[in-house]
């Protein structure tokens, strides 16, 4: 596929026209020499566009890197320091960068949060969690009542331990909201909403207290572990439905 092709296809179900608010630039970043005519053959996948996956993707033979986190958001960087070389590798190897945001932490398919919650097997799942006028996370009920701990194991791979959890509210957890990555202060709206527990990557010092006072359970999960989830998903639709070599390029922060 051309990358002209592959953004067509990207863009027919990612839905990105949606999130108008996303800092940052969703679609092609940076695209390759002849993006009507080259054929890309070889598609990999990472939460970061940060120099160490665009060497890997490189030294893959991957002709497109598909990314949650750009290197292009609203503001306008210039290319000096680490912004031009990894701006370098992707040109002199020809390989061309693709962004995906917001859309793919919402995407009712192959989002990080509707993930997420396929994996805790959430019933009665409904659009949660609103930023800037826009929906980007999920919630739901739990099949049986769990504790944070057995939540906790369940969303995360057997490799993955939680950053933190903070086991503030009801012993058995029925109800639970979600969205991953820096979405802390979004457990003042989970408060709110009524759920038992909150999902996200990362809290913060402030939101310990917002959590106890408010009698909710928190499973701090990793900005970069609950958001593996929808760049790989992507990845198997796009091997499955379009049969192009795929590989996924894991660079854990711990963070």
């Amino acid at each position: 596929m051309t990358l002209v092709e592959l953004d067509e296809y990207f863009r027919s179900f990612l839905k990105m026209d949606d999130f108008y608010g996303d800092p940052s630039q969703n679609g092609i970043q940076v695209q390759n020499g002849n993006p009507c005519e080259k054929q890309i053959n070889k598609v990999a996948f990472a939460v970061d566009a940060c120099q160490e996956t665009i060497s890997k993707a490189a030294k893959e033979g991957a002709g497109l890197l598909f990314v949650h986190h750009g290197i292009f958001w609203s503001s306008s960087q210039t290319l000096t320091g680490n912004h031009f070389y990894r701006t370098k590798e992707l040109l002199d190897k020809d390989m061309a960068l693709y962004a995906c945001h917001l859309p793919l932490d919402a995407n009712e398919v192959v989002g990080n949060n509707f993930g997420l919650a396929k994996r805790l097997g959430l019933e009665n799942v409904v659009p949660f969690g609103e930023w800037r006028g826009m929906t980007i996370g999920v919630a739901g009920d739990l099949p049986e009542a769990m504790n944070v701990e057995q939540i906790a194991s369940k969303v995360l791979s057997v490799e993955e331990k939680p950053l933190h959890i903070l086991p503030f509210g009801k012993r058995q957890i029925k109800t639970v909201a979600i969205i991953s990555g820096g979405a802390g202060d979004d457990v003042q709206q989970a408060i709110e909403a009524g759920y038992d527990a909150f999902i996200t990557g990362e809290i913060g010092h402030e939101q310990y207290h917002l959590a106890q006072e408010g009698k909710i359970n928190v499973i701090a999960g990793g900005h970069y572990q609950t958001e593996t989830v929808g760049v790989c998903l992507v990845m198997e639709k796009l091997a499955r439905e379009k049969n192009l070599q795929t590989v996924f390029i894991d660079v854990p922060t711990g963070l």
